[in-house]
């Protein structure tokens, strides 16, 4: 333990896992007695903590780090009455979000559950909304730099980690703060550009249907320039993740290609190798290739179809299930003699009788042994495809 604290049941824990435990995993019992907590008042336990510092002080010698004091728990008045002061004094700006940010980086879960509660989260978004463009002077492991308020309060909304439920009345009550953050998509910089899109990302996840038919198409063209401009790994990550959540409903999917969608995602697959975003890319481009607009935008690009099956086998389970779906699509619904003919050329042919030969899952197998019968008059030619492959064309 750093910071024991005592519930009301009388059982002492490390204050971070009880926080942890009643506030992020909504528990309401004493993990020890499972008691009903009625009262979750949590009392710091000083005899313990002494006990634990003089142990920590006299066991220096052998390595051990003595604890230092924790900070006090901030209160949800106390917040209250920062966020107050801050919207009538607006020169109190500054002192409120550098308050903002210190309790975040504290890991408390406690203090993030205070924050929402007194009203941080609303504040923020109106800083956001209203573009401040205030500079402050904010500290980081390079020194100080000078941030727009706006930037800062939108860092510091993300390093709240909102619950669902409040991100859920924020989406279905405010479509202004989710057309500013496409704003910050297009016009902000950077580390902007990049929590606006995860914070997109969140939104969405707990959006309904309705919310995710009526996307408009700005937000595609700006989540594809923000894979184009590759803003940061984590929101690359985000922008496939969110158009993983957005392509399956309504005429989305025109809107995704409409804005570039397939062209970025097949050069996205050329100059990555990390497992992880090949396989979301490979997602979002079959749920595109589920439309002709999709798979004629594929087959404009010279490496599209090749890339696909290249991945076949290289990334996961999932992505080799994809890989052959949009291959599938594109032998069902797109296969002209030029597109048969390449298919050939660049291996798509050679790839699919292995997946027919060697692969264990039945339906990936399955798929790949229709599209070489539906096409054998052409494909099944010695001349292009090696004899140990051949001989495993299926008849």
């Amino acid at each position: 333990m750093r910071d024991p604290v005592t519930i009301s049941t009388g059982i002492s824990y490390d204050r971070d896992s009880i926080e942890k435990w009643l506030y992020s995993c909504k528990n309401k019992a004493c993990p020890v007695t499972k008691q009903a907590l009625h009262d979750s008042g949590l009392t710091p336990n000083h005899t313990l903590r002494r006990l634990i510092q003089t142990w920590c002080t006299l066991n220096v010698s052998h390595g051990i780090q003595i604890i230092p004091a924790p900070n006090l728990p901030i209160h949800n008045t106390q917040i209250a009455k920062l966020l107050n002061d801050a919207t009538k004094l607006p020169e109190t700006r500054f002192k409120c979000l550098a308050t903002l940010r210190s309790i975040t980086l504290e890991e408390g879960e406690r203090n993030r559950s205070c924050l929402e509660a007194s009203g941080a989260v609303e504040f923020l978004v109106s800083i956001i909304k209203r573009d401040d463009s205030t500079l402050l002077q904010a500290e980081n492991k390079k020194g100080s730099e000078f941030i727009k308020a706006s930037d800062e309060a939108l860092s510091i909304f993300y390093d709240i980690k909102v619950s669902k439920s409040c991100l859920r009345s924020i989406i279905s009550n405010d479509e202004v703060f989710v057309a500013y953050l496409v704003q910050v998509l297009e016009n902000g910089n950077h580390k902007s550009r990049a929590y606006a899109t995860m914070i997109l990302k969140d939104l969405f996840r707990v959006a309904d249907p309705t919310q995710l038919i009526n996307v408009k198409s700005e937000l595609f063209a700006q989540l594809v320039r923000a894979l184009s401009d590759d803003v940061s790994q984590q929101a690359t990550k985000a922008a496939l993740k969110l158009l993983v959540e957005l392509c399956p409903w309504g005429r989305n999917r025109i809107k995704a290609v409409e804005g570039g969608a397939v062209f970025v995602l097949i050069e996205l697959l050329l100059g990555t190798s990390e497992t992880r975003a090949s396989g979301l890319a490979l997602i979002v481009l079959g749920h595109l290739c589920g439309c002709a607009e999709g798979r004629a935008e594929l087959l404009k690009h010279g490496a599209g179809l090749a890339i696909v099956s290249k991945k076949i086998f290289r990334v996961s389970h999932g992505a080799s299930n994809m890989a052959v779906r949009i291959l599938s699509s594109i032998s069902k619904f797109s296969a002209t003699s030029r597109v048969l003919q390449e298919m050939l050329e660049v291996g798509v042919v050679r790839k699919l009788i292995l997946v027919v030969k060697d692969d264990s899952n039945s339906k990936r197998k399955e798929r790949a042994r229709e599209m070489l019968k539906l096409h054998s008059r052409v494909w099944r030619n010695p001349a292009c495809i090696p004899c140990h492959l051949l001989s495993s064309y299926p008849s």
